[in-house]
């Protein structure tokens, strides 16, 4: 071989060397990434969405083994210097997640919410995506049960009102999921327990609505049931609560014999029909003393046939013979049911 010849051979050998070392080291510093094929209608197409395997970062694992030693303050200070450091890396988006898990782990979840947002917003395609919702809904729950704001380092003030829109903006991100519907379950239990019963009743209304089939529709209706049944504040105030309230009890014992037995339901709603006669009672009494013989006569009527058995029936019997002959032989309403129950539209309970 000639002296020129093997020289020109040595470059080759040398400038394909060197292409192969530059493209190991472009693959080292950004996510490896597998073509994958599927046999669909007799024919070979590629995934859309291949499968991607992270490139080590050791200053992002350096990271992680703080968080694991619970150095949260050192780890987030390293990580943020890395994620300004690195705008354009490929494995930015495992920064911003370091950055929320340390900042977690320090106690301003505030903050972790939003670097989570960042995460979620300018990486949709990560597949630190579930984790850092996951991470949200954690950070909601736990200001929902009671965890408070640090203000210079000491933890001062309740975040209830804010975790609420923080569930709100999980659900709204991953609508559907099975996040979402945990997201709204508890948003619905936190209005339960906060006392705020008509903020309850719709939220678990809608839960009913969206997932119908979910295991927890029963005990979510039965749960609204409860909260529509607390909003009646007594016979002297609107009845609407309480109505609502056999209704949809009513419906749950159609629907789940077995749920309505364990809680007990036909008691419950033994004991709404004597605050609706307690009610009608009540009427009946405010038309009377305000010299309405006309609408007493038909709303103790109205007593008598609906609720024969109730306590308050025989009182309105004798109040009826001391209204007017006329006003007692007004034609009375018509109730229709089962067991005398009382079909009649409900503007007679005032």
């Amino acid at each position: 071989m000639s002296t020129p010849t093997f020289v020109a051979l040595l470059l080759v050998l040398l400038v394909t060397r060197a292409a192969v070392a530059q493209q190991q080291q472009h693959q080292q510093s950004e996510p490896t990434t597998r073509r994958t094929w599927d046999l669909a209608g007799g024919q070979w197409r590629e995934n859309q969405a291949p499968t991607t395997q992270r490139a080590p970062d050791a200053v992002l694992d350096r990271v992680e083994q703080l968080i694991d030693r619970r150095a949260y303050k050192a780890a987030w200070n390293l990580a943020l210097d890395w994620v300004l450091a690195n705008k354009t890396s490929p494995n930015r988006d495992r920064g911003l997640y370091l950055i929320a898990q340390s900042l977690y782990g320090h106690g301003d979840r505030i903050k972790a919410f939003y670097y989570c947002d960042e995460l979620l917003d300018t990486y949709p395609e990560s597949d630190l995506f579930p984790a850092a919702l996951e991470l949200q809904y954690r950070i909601a729950d736990e200001y929902l049960d009671g965890y408070k704001r640090r203000w210079f380092g000491v933890p001062m003030f309740y975040a209830k009102e804010e975790a609420v829109e923080m569930l709100y903006r999980i659900r709204n991100r991953a609508p559907g999921s099975p996040l979402a519907e945990r997201a709204l379950l508890r948003t619905a239990d936190h209005y339960r327990f906060e006392g705020q019963f008509d903020f309850a009743a719709d939220a678990y209304a809608f839960y009913a609505q969206q997932y119908p089939r979910s295991p927890m529709t029963p005990r979510a209706r039965l749960w609204g049931a409860y909260c529509s049944l607390a909003q009646f504040r007594g016979v002297q105030f609107d009845p609407t609560p309480v109505i609502d309230a056999r209704e949809q009890l009513r419906s749950i014992a159609a629907a789940y014999p077995a749920l309505a037995k364990e809680e007990g339901i036909e008691a419950i709603l033994k004991r709404i029909d004597d605050v609706f006669a307690k009610k009608l009672y009540t009427t009946a009494t405010y038309y009377r003393r305000t010299k309405d013989p006309r609408a007493a006569a038909y709303t103790y009527k109205y007593l008598i046939k609906a609720y024969p058995t109730a306590p308050e029936t025989e009182r309105a019997r004798m109040w009826m013979n001391e209204l007017p002959q006329w006003a007692q032989n007004l034609p009375g309403p018509t109730v229709v049911g089962e067991e005398g129950e009382a079909t009649v539209q409900q503007p007679l309970i005032r």
